[in-house]
């Protein structure tokens, strides 16, 4: 089982940064491949960036291409979304996902991965 606990959520500014964070837990962090997943209100998932095991291959999508930075620590077992620029279109519930992998791959389909944190919210106001 792998626990995944997200933070550094909360109320941002149009233009202004977060970064959130997803400590991982209940096996070797350094075996998983992470992504980051958003929901708004109303609306279905949206596959935001993924990050390889080891840190050396990244996505982003192309609604915050340039904006969002994916990035993993595995000797603290972290995995961080650093969110610049902000925008209202931004605001959503934002969740950290985790899959096993030999690979040396990055996973960019939500069906893809294995376990989920709760989830932490983002708010931007204009």
């Amino acid at each position: 089982q792998v626990q995944l606990v997200e933070s550094g959520g909360g109320l941002g500014q149009a233009g202004g940064s977060l970064r959130l964070s997803c400590a991982a837990s209940g096996r070797t962090f350094s075996t998983d491949a992470m992504g980051w997943v958003r929901q708004a209100p109303g609306k279905e998932r949206e596959f935001v960036a993924a990050i390889n095991r080891r840190g050396g291959s990244i996505y982003h999508a192309d609604s915050v291409k340039g904006r969002f930075t994916i990035s993993r620590d595995n000797a603290k077992n972290l995995v961080y979304l650093q969110m610049n620029n902000l925008k209202p279109e931004d605001t959503a519930v934002y969740y950290c996902a985790a899959r096993a992998t030999d690979f040396t791959y990055y996973y960019i389909r939500i069906n893809e991965y294995d376990y989920w944190g709760q989830g932490t919210q983002v708010t931007v106001s204009s």
